[in-house]
């Protein structure tokens, strides 16, 4: 019997379209910089995947820029150093999301000083009131206020309130970055809707080829400073010759990613909620974060009492099945959850990830279930021999 992945949050499988995508960029000579025909050619492959990853984000074209990836374009974003034009803007101080990913939540190029958390309810959104009261005592002399929350938290799913916040931020004249990382092609995630004015995406999160991401702004006027300096790629934002095989990848999965959204979503889940019934059906006494909240279509977060989520995740890869412990961001590290403590759960145990994608299937959902249900019953067993 062959192996599952359900792991789509860590990163989905190579989507058909960018893989041709990519194999076709490959055989292009060209540096996207050069003026003559073949340059020109690689250039034109280039801007329609920019097209593409716009469009996905309701973005202009002229307002994608691509990088090595999602992390890199937090660290570019999350400056204290900004330019209008030619004139200098100063950030003073940044505003970060106690559920944020590590490529956030460690505030790029701010120094720890100068980084504040926004502490979540214990359901797990952002605490609105607290957002308020933090930026009511910002200190403006200091310069602008940066916030940064993500739009779907990874390891939940939940969908953070962004307009709500964007509408704080502005009042308090801020400037208001969102990881959309998880959220792409998954649920709207159009920059001018939100209210944000930067978003952070990743490729291979819907499909696309590992190694890229994009720095989505609202606008060409205020930018932040850049982090990679040389040549003049990327409008002077991103220095460095384009990594045109990713971006050419990236640009066909934001495409097929923006189509079906919804009969796609509903399809994920139908399965999703399947596995949750069973699960609760199973082991009545399975904890599922977010479960009855606006989440995601596609993940599920559950804690087995009793169960370590190391020793689950190490008990489903065993028997086939790919699924995570939270967020795979620490090279296979596998800790306490950041999210849990956040919401004032005990950590100490963690939880395990069921994430699904498009080509995830009944079959699939079946074996977890019928999985889950052998981990479980171990799990009894142990407890009684105790």
């Amino acid at each position: 019997m062959g192996r599952i992945y359900l792991d789509w949050n860590a990163t989905a499988p190579l989507l058909g379209a960018a893989r041709d995508a990519v194999l076709d960029a490959l055989s292009l000579p060209g540096n996207p910089s050069s003026v003559h025909a073949e340059g020109r050619a690689a250039r034109v492959l280039g801007e329609k995947a920019r097209r593409e990853v716009a469009g996905l984000l309701g973005a202009e074209p002229a307002h994608v820029t691509f990088t090595g990836s999602a992390t890199e374009a937090a660290n570019h974003v999350l400056s204290p150093a900004y330019r209008m034009g030619k004139a200098k803007i100063a950030v003073g101080h940044l505003y970060v999301s106690a559920i944020e990913h590590p490529a956030v939540r460690n505030g790029g190029r701010f120094a720890p000083e100068q980084i504040t958390e926004i502490p979540v309810t214990r359901q797990g959104l952002l605490d609105l009131e607290a957002l308020a009261d933090l930026l009511a005592a910002h200190d403006a002399a200091s310069g602008m206020p940066l916030v940064a929350i993500m739009l779907v938290n990874n390891e939940t799913g939940l969908i953070q309130p962004i307009r709500d916040a964007a509408a704080i931020v502005k009042k308090h004249g801020g400037l208001l970055v969102v990881d959309a990382v998880q959220a792409a092609g998954r649920i709207p995630a159009s920059i001018a809707d939100l209210g944000a004015d930067f978003l952070i995406v990743s490729a291979h999160k819907l499909g696309g080829p590992k190694g890229v991401g994009a720095l989505v702004s609202r606008g060409e006027t205020l930018m932040p400073e850049p982090l990679i300096r040389g040549g003049g790629q990327e409008k002077g934002h991103r220095a460095g010759t384009e990594n045109l095989a990713a971006i050419a990848g990236f640009g066909a999965a934001a495409r097929v990613m923006s189509e079906e959204v919804e009969s796609r979503n509903a399809a994920i889940a139908g399965l999703r909620d399947r596995a949750e019934a069973a699960m609760l059906r199973i082991a009545p006494e399975t904890v599922i974060y977010g479960r009855g909240l606006d989440r995601v279509s596609n993940t599920s977060f559950f804690r087995l009492p009793g169960l370590k989520a190391e020793t689950g995740q190490i008990a489903f890869d065993l028997e086939g099945v790919a699924l995570s412990a939270g967020a795979a961001c620490s090279s296979g590290k596998v800790g306490a959850s950041h999210v849990l403590t956040a919401m004032g759960e005990d950590a100490a145990h963690g939880a395990l990830r069921l994430s699904l994608g498009p080509a995830t299937t009944e079959a699939d959902i079946d074996r977890f279930i019928a999985v889950f249900d052998k981990i479980a019953s171990r799990r009894k067993v142990a407890g009684q021999a105790a």
